[in-house]
């Protein structure tokens, strides 16, 4: 079973897992659109670690980078669960594609929904719906789980603020016109002085750093920002001044369901694979799914994607009805990034010596996998927020 060959589809059919019509038809059309212009291309993205520009002017047309965006602005008007979905299905076949939608709905789109004025609205919401890519900028160089302690400042030039420092771990920074970004505009008052500014591409003083060269999600780029005395218009102040790290905060609770539905999509690609190749490999005269020992690990691998699943769609669903999902988006991050870890290395030993080349796809939802305990807060910061949920401190 070679890379471009698509893996027999299996379906959910848990009560917390059932979809509406209208939910059901979306999720096909994804995947028909992963399957048939997404696969083909998968291999040479993730050599070249790039993706391709097709997929990504697909992506637009099919309205994948605006799902919750209100109409007016060009975007779906969809739901949470709806994005969730797309995320999900596009990172069963690769999850690069799934986080370069998962990034630019989830993160950068939810912030200006949720905080831009109508100006902003209708000018960066309307690009990042039609043909402009965005991104996140959060991490430093030496701020990652610390995120307040970011040191790119922010100083109040009269009209606008000239910002200095590195941000680091960017994804989509390659392609993205359109930035959240954020920095200190008051450092004495600490991390309330964090501010969330809209930087373009194009201002002064603003420019793209090394690129990284990754294990895994290769194609989706990851860089270096550099902001060497940038000017903002105040009029990019995203949200108030020094209320950056409630934006922070609140956009990466949601985001981390994002990825959650990018590990439930990388493990069901695998387990997907698995059982394509366990039902055609010959060993002793049988297929080797005709063994115990094998159906006993497809069982466990399907046991535990199931209850990941339940886990991401159960806190999309909160998050849709307006419940306090935080916790539950902690849990369902760190138990789904340990699911896909967890079924796609067991998936390359099922495949045995062809599970470790990459002429097979389970190498690559491995690799793709281990991000998952790292990034929108690592596996020890979940299990830092989920022990003061209940312990209630």
């Amino acid at each position: 079973m070679s890379q471009s060959q698509p893996a027999v589809a299996q379906v959910s059919t848990s009560p917390l897992t059932t979809l509406s019509e209208d939910e059901s038809m979306f999720r096909s059309s994804v995947r028909e659109f992963a399957e048939g212009e997404l696969r083909p291309r998968v291999e040479h993205m993730d050599e070249s670690a790039k993706l391709d520009p097709a997929i990504i002017k697909q992506c637009f047309d099919l309205g994948l980078m605006g799902i919750e965006t209100p109409e007016e602005y060009g975007g779906a008007a969809a739901n949470f669960f709806t994005a969730i979905l797309a995320v999900e299905e596009l990172s069963r076949v690769d999850a690069s594609v799934g986080v370069f939608v998962d990034v630019q709905n989830t993160l950068v789109n939810n912030a200006f929904i949720r905080w831009g004025t109508p100006e902003q609205k209708q000018n960066y919401l309307t690009r990042l719906a039609s043909e402009h890519v965005g991104a996140y900028a959060l991490s430093e160089p030496g701020s990652g789980s610390d995120a307040f302690a970011m040191q790119t400042r922010a100083v109040d030039n009269g009209d606008h603020y000239v910002l200095n420092g590195r941000k680091l771990w960017i994804t989509n920074g390659i392609e993205a016109e359109i930035f959240v970004l954020f920095a200190n505009a008051n450092p004495e008052a600490g991390y309330r002085g964090i501010t969330a500014f809209i930087v373009e591409k194009s201002f002064p003083g603003f420019s793209i750093g090394k690129k990284e060269n990754k294990l895994g999600i290769r194609a989706s780029s990851t860089v270096e920002l550099i902001l060497e005395d940038c000017k903002v218009p105040k009029a990019n102040v995203l949200g108030e001044a020094g209320k950056g790290y409630k934006i922070s905060i609140e956009t990466l609770n949601e985001g981390r369901i994002g990825i959650g539905a990018q590990m439930i999509g990388i493990a069901q690609g695998a387990l997907e694979s698995a059982l394509a190749y366990t039902g055609e490999r010959q060993q002793f005269g049988k297929s080797i799914n005709q063994f115990q020992g094998v159906q006993f690990q497809l069982a466990e691998m399907a046991t535990e994607l199931e209850a990941a699943r339940l886990m991401v769609y159960n806190a999309a669903r909160m998050k849709d009805a307006g419940i306090n999902f935080v916790k539950e988006a902690a849990m369902a991050k760190l138990y789904s990034s340990r699911v896909a870890e967890r079924v796609s290395s067991k998936a390359i030993e099922l495949y045995g010596g062809y599970g470790y080349v990459k002429d097979y796809p389970v190498e690559k939802y491995w690799r793709d996998s281990k991000i998952g305990a790292i990034y929108e807060g690592t596996s020890n910061m979940q299990l830092q927020t989920i022990a003061k949920l209940i312990i209630g401190k």
